[in-house]
């Protein structure tokens, strides 16, 4: 067995820690990470002790006897969904992510992270990456870009107004891609000073939190993309998110959610949160992304023990603008 390395936390600090290769079974993929995004949802599992990381993109070095949709030298990424039974209602219709006996990171696996030296993949859960689409700007749409993809490729059609809070990791993609879509699409956000920023992503319209008055025209659609909870009170008016829409919460904005009864129930409502992509839409928003230019805006830093603190110690600190990408 190969000696390698993964990064997990060890005394509250993100440490490089000893592993080894294991065998690979016959439909697993040995990949070389070369870059991984560095995701909120890693700081929950720095004390833990799991391996970290869950957007890695690297090349393949080895594959298993049985696999047939990977070749020693592809470039390939994923990490987030790592399994599923292939064989429940949810897998046969397509919506693998709900599996009950899916492998996602944080959940299972504790030793297989994208901050390592190699990831081990199983067949079909990791995807090909295309040629024009450079590694570091893939990385993070392996877990960020195909979450906020997914939400508006379920509850987004053509000639809705989407709404998108939150100018962050998840934000800034989610504007690109909703803009791309061909979706008016405003941005809700605190601070006034992001306005040309959100409209150079690709938003139509900006609105500051407090002044929804302001509004043209209420959204169809509202993805809650910060890591606060909003003013309900506010957020929940037909003036500013119109009835019957879908409001998709996407951050981790609390271990409780409270929000005024009345409106949310008299306007219809549909509050409900989004996972990462299932396999198919995940392939399907790296196609798009390659092809319609959505990039992620990226700060790189060393795949290394120094390299990983700086980079926890800006997202922590909330000054990351707005992946921080990890280079092998």
């Amino acid at each position: 067995m190969a000696q390698t390395f993964v990064m997990r936390g060890v005394e509250g600090k993100v440490k490089k820690t000893p592993a080894e290769i294991p065998e690979l079974k016959p439909n697993e993929v040995l990949v070389k990470i070369t870059h991984s995004g560095l995701c909120g949802t890693d700081l929950y599992y720095i004390d833990p002790g799991c391996a970290l990381g869950h957007e890695g993109v690297g090349i393949v070095e080895k594959v298993g006897n049985a696999v047939t949709a990977h070749k020693i030298g592809d470039r390939v990424g994923g990490g987030y969904l790592r399994s599923s039974c292939g064989r429940c209602k949810y897998c046969l219709t397509g919506r693998d992510i709900m599996c009950y006996n899916r492998d996602v990171f944080g959940f299972a696996g504790f030793s297989n992270g994208t901050f390592a030296t190699y990831y081990v993949a199983t067949e079909g859960y990791v995807y090909p990456i295309p040629e024009s689409m450079p590694s570091e700007i893939a990385a993070p749409l392996q877990c960020a870009g195909a979450t906020v993809y997914s939400a508006l490729n379920t509850y987004y059609q053509t000639g809705m107004r989407v709404g998108v809070l939150g100018i962050g990791g998840l934000g800034h993609l989610a504007i690109q891609f909703a803009a791309k879509m061909g979706a008016p699409t405003t941005v809700f956000s605190t601070s006034p000073s992001k306005d040309k920023e959100a409209r150079d992503f690709g938003a139509s319209e900006f609105v500051v939190l407090g002044q929804e008055d302001k509004l043209e025209a209420p959204v169809d659609v509202l993805l809650i993309t910060a890591f606060k909870a909003p003013n309900w009170s506010t957020l929940m008016s037909e003036k500013v998110v119109a009835r019957g829409a879908s409001i998709v919460v996407l951050g981790a904005i609390g271990t409780t959610l409270e929000f005024p009864f009345f409106p949310y129930f008299f306007n219809c409502y549909n509050l409900v949160t989004n996972l990462v992509a299932s396999r198919a839409t995940h392939a399907e928003m790296l196609a798009f992304a390659a092809h319609h230019g959505v990039r992620p805006l990226i700060e790189e830093f060393p795949m290394d023990e120094a390299g990983v603190a700086e980079a926890l110690a800006r997202l922590q600190q909330g000054k990351v603008r707005y992946r921080a990408v990890l280079k092998a």
